[in-house]
């Protein structure tokens, strides 16, 4: 029955309501009957009967007389609505204003009550009475003389089913007040439960939206704060896995770009030489070095690749050894200075002979490095110029290279270092896959590292590695 979230909500909402109020209805309807009304009637019937006793007193001859004693009572029942009776000093019934009690005359009263009200006390008893069927109230008022003492008493009885008769539009208010609550906490309860199970439906919703492969928008970050944090941590998955998505569809763009232009040079190539191009020795030399160069630049794409599958598998292992940073930087950076020269660049090297041995990956730095310094060859203009220079500052060991190419936007600048992504605007990037520097950042980051990115539009980039002296690692 309860089977729902939002069923059972509003059973924990509404059940105290259910519970508590008719509870407490039945505590109010008893407190009032038992003690505010029987009190309050009891109370009433003493003054009343207190009254007919002063007036009594102006009418000794009723104290001996039995007929003088129903005349008065007869006379007194027309101002009150409760049942007058006078006993004698011995509880002996003299008088009645009850028809009934016409055969009664003579009979004695009870013997509890005179007892107790022969000291002058005003007595109140509530019992049963056999001869009226009914739960009645009691009271008896002593009348004294100076002289003689007691005279007699006057008795008032009351019957509670009147009282209860009279009590019971009271009872229907009751019932309606705690029925009304029952209402309201309800709709209270429905409206919090609702509250409470929409934002719960939409994050389950979003779930199975992923889990399908459905596209999936932010959800609203509403209810309570555990449900707020709940969505919010939806809404980052759901960011992250419509990047993925992106990053898929971008990586299969970039791979048809990326292999189909090598590829079609190759066939061009190829088509050439068995066309006889293979007869002009300059010519043939020029149609293989470009065929190599396109083969080199399919290898860079699989080197590409091959980090990126390890940056998936999350299986970045590093081979740590010390290494001496200056003999490693001449080394690392050798390579790419053939590719600076023939775009006409200027490599500028500022390395002291002093840097401090480290403990890192050489291979893996070198890759680091190399990506960074590629990118500045790639998008520098002839004749530009590309600063690398190194050091050691607080504890870290920083690595920088400079150029004075076109800078980068500052929009762009967090944007460069995800995976498949390519700068389009201006010449920055122009080729590759939009892996490099995504790669450089992770193995730095593997490094316990960072990588520092200061650039402006017309003022050119600095790119600085932060490598800790002592690696976390190694402690």
């Amino acid at each position: 029955m309860f089977t729902t979230l939002r069923r059972r909500f509003i059973l924990s909402h509404i059940l105290p309501f259910l519970v508590i109020l008719p509870l407490m209805g039945i505590v109010l309807v008893y407190v009032l009957e038992t003690n505010l009304i029987i009190q309050n009637l009891a109370s009433e019937l003493q003054g009343e009967a207190i009254l007919i006793g002063v007036m009594s007193r102006d009418y000794p001859e009723i104290w001996e007389n039995p007929t003088m004693a129903q005349n008065f009572v007869s006379s007194m029942s027309g101002l009150v609505q409760t049942r007058i009776m006078i006993l004698d000093s011995k509880g002996i019934i003299m008088a009645s204003s009850d028809p009934l009690d016409a055969n009664r005359t003579g009979e004695s009263a009870q013997s509890q009550a005179i007892s107790m009200s022969s000291t002058g006390e005003i007595i109140t008893l509530t019992s049963y009475n056999q001869r009226m069927q009914n739960e009645v109230v009691d009271v008896f008022v002593p009348i004294l003389h100076e002289s003689s003492g007691t005279l007699g008493y006057i008795r008032l009885t009351h019957r509670l089913a009147d009282v209860y008769q009279r009590f019971l539009s009271l009872r229907y208010i009751i019932l309606g007040v705690v029925f009304g609550g029952l209402i309201m906490g309800g709709l209270l309860g429905y409206m919090s439960a609702i509250t409470v199970e929409r934002p719960i439906k939409k994050v389950s919703q979003a779930v199975c939206d992923i889990a399908s492969g459905a596209k999936t928008e932010n959800i609203k970050e509403e209810g309570p704060e555990e449900t707020k944090t709940l969505i919010h941590s939806v809404n980052i998955m759901v960011d992250r896995m419509n990047v993925l998505a992106t990053s898929r569809k971008q990586l299969l763009a970039n791979l048809v770009h990326e292999i189909g232009r090598p590829l079609g040079a190759l066939r061009s190539a190829s088509d050439a030489l068995l066309g006889g191009a293979s007869r002009d020795e300059d010519l043939q030399e020029e149609l293989l070095l470009g065929m190599r160069s396109e083969v080199d630049r399919l290898g860079r794409l699989l080197d590409d690749l091959s980090r990126l599958y390890d940056q998936v598998l999350g299986s970045l292992e590093l081979n740590i050894k010390p290494v001496n940073i200056h003999d490693w930087l001449i080394n690392a950076l050798a390579p790419l200075r053939e590719d600076a020269q023939t775009k006409g660049l200027t490599l500028v090297y500022s390395i002291p002979r002093d840097l401090p041995e480290i403990n890192i990956d050489p291979d893996r730095m070198g890759q680091a490095l190399g990506n960074l310094v590629n990118n500045a060859i790639k998008y520098v203009h002839p004749q530009g110029r590309i600063e690398i220079g190194a050091g050691v500052r607080g504890g870290e060991l920083w690595m920088r290279i400079s150029d004075n190419g076109p800078g980068i936007p500052q929009e762009e600048q967090q944007k460069i270092f995800e995976a498949f992504y390519r700068y389009q605007t201006g010449a920055r990037f122009p080729q590759g896959m939009g892996l490099g520097l995504s790669i450089s950042n992770d193995v730095v980051k593997a490094h316990g590292g960072r990588i520092e990115l200061r650039s402006e539009p017309g003022k050119g980039s600095h790119f600085t590695i932060w490598l800790p002296l002592v690696p976390k690692e190694l402690g």
